[in-house]
């Protein structure tokens, strides 16, 4: 499975007042999109993404767990220390999926509350794990696909190149419901370091390593 991320820059800002109650900002536009190829040259078929999105409202969104962050981390899972808003809807429109998230007052919502007042344009980018099949030069998303979160990024450039040159360069596992690196990408490093006179040991604690984890 491939970490996966989408950028979606068409969000806007929406700044609540009640009264004596503080300030709450919200974020909402177009999260995801289904059928259409998008700048990473990837399509999500219209059943797989309803899939994801529709399992991520159940059990996290209605639960009120559907958290995000400020830019992508190096892996799928969230980051309680870097949590900038929580996700409160996702709904279809066509082929699109529309969402509304409450900015948080955790340190990282504050930056982006900073950031939207000092008129900087965020968007946000889908963040989720799944494998991908090239057809006629096309990646499609496959049915495995897993929605991990939505997170709130700067600069349009930066995730697609970040995604493109590091993460999509890892595969991960599921291991008993943890999503894990694979090792085979260490293992090829400590064997490609062992000289010819110590290559068949290294060959073996590498093996034994791997059935320890099966």
């Amino acid at each position: 499975m491939k970490l996966i991320c989408e950028l979606q820059e068409s969000v806007e800002y929406e700044l609540i007042e009640e009264g004596a109650k503080p300030k709450q900002y919200f974020i909402e536009g177009i999260f995801m999109q289904a059928e259409s190829k998008n700048r990473n040259g990837r399509v999500y078929p219209r059943p797989v993404m309803e899939r994801a999105v529709d399992k991520y409202v159940t059990e996290q969104v209605v639960k009120g767990r559907a958290v995000g962050e400020l830019n992508h981390p190096d892996g799928p899972s969230i980051n309680l220390d870097k949590v900038s808003h929580r996700i409160t809807e996702l709904n279809w429109d066509g082929n699109n999926v529309n969402g509304k998230a409450l900015i948080l007052d955790t340190p990282m919502g504050q930056i982006v509350k900073g950031l939207v007042e000092g008129g900087v344009q965020l968007g946000v980018s889908s963040r989720g794990m799944g494998s991908l099949v090239t057809r006629n030069g096309v990646n499609m998303v496959g049915d495995d696909f897993h929605l991990s979160t939505i997170d709130i990024v700067q600069d349009p450039s930066a995730p697609e190149a970040f995604v493109n040159g590091i993460m999509e360069g890892v595969d991960w596992i599921w291991d008993n419901g943890i999503l894990k690196q694979q090792d085979i990408e260490k293992y090829g490093t400590e064997i490609k370091k062992a000289s010819k006179k110590h290559l068949a040991e290294a060959q073996m604690l590498v093996w034994k390593d791997f059935l320890s984890k099966l």
